[in-house]
């Protein structure tokens, strides 16, 4: 595919995201096309290709990766599709940029991730997140040693979950239900890419504030250890309107905070703070998180790089939300297992 002029891409699920953010990331690239969709409901598909200038939509999963025209596919779909949908993409030698969270058990992704290696395939996670200006930002300013030495970390990321999303994320425990699976997972990534160091282990507790059902949660609270020993508080939530979302480091010459960052949109600032100073940095110019996921994953495909988000960032990202939800069930610090 290296010498392909350009990529056609099949979406695996005729999703929300796909719709409001990543088909014309897609086609802005100038190597790249949406050019199929796919979904068990035969009816949406065609409604969504036609609404959305899909020339080919499918009902079936396999009628989609026997398209010659398909070279990579997105998958959207509910999360415990995840594991069967990449494994059959991979054996088709289609390469894969898949939603978070991969899949509902660590077992399930290690198979995603060892089905595309086997078939010589690139997968990739869909976190957004680390493709924001600011948090890359910070992570250089981190790096470069401007606050010091990073004692701990806050992450605020509690919302409320659009009407039009107020489905499977809170009533469908099989198909991955629950804030943790949903926010934390980005909380997770974006704070072992900004800190850029794994977590060892957490604590929580998680509750209910009146949109979840049954089991589920719809708001949790804990603490991540990183390997390293930075402390990294973290709030997430799909019943807060009233709030905007931030990231914080703390260090000893600095601080950070990232305001109004934890979002979909290129939007926020970043504060920097020394001393009684405090600066808002230049952060240039913004660029669509969904634009630049895309641009790495092609390069990828064509043998430059690697994606923003590797399967194993995907891996890691889980492997931290399932010990989060061990965590708020026992009421015990639990480490993070990664194998």
């Amino acid at each position: 595919m290296q010498g392909k002029s350009s990529l056609g891409w099949g979406l695996i699920g005729a999703s929300t995201i796909a719709k409001e953010h990543m088909i014309a990331a897609i086609n802005a690239q100038s190597d790249s096309r949406v050019v199929a969709v796919m979904s068990s409901d035969a009816d949406r598909a065609g409604r969504f290709a036609t609404q959305n200038n899909i020339p080919h939509s499918y009902h079936a999963l396999d009628d989609l990766l026997a398209d010659p025209n398909v070279d990579v596919v997105y998958i959207s779909t509910t999360n415990d599709l995840h594991l069967a949908q990449t494994v059959a993409a991979a054996q088709a030698g289609k390469h894969v940029l898949c939603e978070k969270p991969l899949a509902l058990s660590l077992a399930d992704a290690l198979a995603m991730v060892e089905a595309c290696q086997k078939a010589g395939v690139v997968m990739g996670t869909n976190h957004h997140l680390r493709n924001a200006v600011t948090h890359r930002m910070m992570r250089k300013l981190i790096a470069d040693g401007a606050i010091g030495k990073v004692l701990t970390a806050r992450v605020f990321h509690a919302v409320y979950l659009p009407t039009n999303l107020q489905g499977w994320r809170i009533n469908q425990p099989g198909a991955g239900a629950g804030v943790v699976l949903d926010i934390t997972v980005h909380d997770t990534d974006t704070l072992r890419f900004v800190l850029n160091d794994d977590v060892d282990s957490v604590i929580a507790q998680m509750a209910q504030h009146g949109l979840a059902s049954g089991s589920i949660e719809d708001t949790v609270m804990g603490v991540m250890t990183m390997k390293n020993g930075v402390l990294a508080q973290f709030h997430d939530a799909f019943t807060v309107k009233h709030a905007k979302t931030g990231f914080q480091v703390l260090g000893t010459e600095g601080s950070l905070l990232g305001e109004d960052v934890m979002t979909q949109q290129p939007r926020g600032h970043v504060l920097l703070r020394r001393h009684n100073l405090i600066e808002e940095v230049d952060l240039g110019l913004p660029e669509n998180l969904y634009i630049r996921a895309v641009r790495h994953f092609n390069d990828a495909v064509r043998g430059n790089g690697q994606p923003a988000a590797t399967a194993e960032d995907g891996v890691k990202s889980l492997a931290t939300a399932l010990a989060v939800l061990e965590a708020a069930r026992t009421g015990c610090k639990t480490t993070v297992q990664y194998r």
